[in-house]
């Protein structure tokens, strides 16, 4: 099953989008799927595991998921007890970085920290639970209501929820490891599809590393994270892509190139089948900072 691209409007005038309190179950969760928005999940209750780019994570109430944008996701509800969560979508174009006299201060920072450590989970403290659920519940009343300003308050209650999700992570908490019963092998293959993206990468060679055969490596990689292995590492490829044309002045022939694709007609083809819109596309909405 291909990763699923989520869609949002750019051209909305509130690039935020709530889903509060829904119940997800194997029937109803979607397959693995990435979005250029940035994605805060909540959890109220119920159990589930979790896979976020490179990761594993055991869901319970009371943890808080941060989904940099352009990241592969899924959820694994557990069929007895399935996860209840509320998830704020939004552009991280439109939260930006706000300055008061010479201070700058960068909203997404907290999204920063979670890639770059390699962990997207905060386990938040029963005071701080209440304040977030009591923050969801009002985003969603001003969602519901719109009233005059509604978009401004949403856009108020979004930064509060950043700023204390910023304040926690600069406390410098131990971190908790990923939870979950995974082989160790792999982990070890994720890792090491990260640091070879560009490479030529074999499904023979993974499981040769895992001391596995290939057909149960890859019977137990689409098993623990939803995706084929050719999948997965395509998926990977153009989301590095997406990011070298953003922040780079490479053609699009040099970043397929550094992407590990063979040839830019293939890059083309991936790119649009994984993103829904050509490199051109996608670096004109870029520049336009939606």
């Amino acid at each position: 099953m291909n990763p699923l691209r989520k869609h949002f409007d750019p051209d909305t005038p509130l690039p935020i989008e709530l889903v509060l309190r829904s119940t997800k179950n194997l029937q109803s969760e979607l397959p693995d799927h990435l979005h250029d928005w940035h994605e805060i999940i909540y959890v109220h209750s119920g159990a589930g595991s979790f896979f976020i780019n490179h990761s594993f994570y055991e869901m319970q109430a009371g943890d808080l998921y941060l989904v940099p944008g352009n990241t592969i996701h899924r959820t694994f509800p557990h069929s007895e007890e399935p996860i209840t969560s509320s998830a704020m979508f939004f552009s991280g174009h439109y939260i930006q970085s706000s300055a008061i006299g010479k201070d700058a201060y960068s909203f997404l920072r907290c999204f920063d920290l979670a890639k770059s450590g390699r962990n997207y989970r905060i386990e938040l403290l029963p005071e701080e639970r209440a304040r977030i659920e009591s923050i969801i519940d009002e985003m969603s009343e001003e969602l519901r209501m719109r009233q005059p300003g509604y978009r401004q308050a949403v856009m108020l209650l979004l930064q509060t929820v950043l700023l204390h999700t910023n304040r926690k992570m600069n406390l410098g908490e131990p971190r908790q490891p990923p939870g979950g019963s995974r082989p160790l092998w792999l982990q070890s293959a994720l890792d090491f599809i990260d640091a070879h993206l560009v490479e030529s990468i074999s499904l023979s060679a993974l499981a040769s590393r895992a001391a596995v055969s290939p057909s149960y490596f890859s019977r137990m990689f689409k098993q623990l994270t939803g995706m084929n292995v050719t999948e997965y590492i395509i998926a990977k490829r153009i989301m590095h892509a997406k990011e070298l044309i953003g922040g780079t002045d490479h053609t699009i022939a040099e970043i397929a190139n550094q992407c590990g694709f063979e040839s830019l007609p293939h890059f083309y083809r991936m790119f649009k089948k994984f993103s829904g819109s050509t490199p051109a596309h996608y670096k004109r909405i870029d520049v336009r900072g939606l």
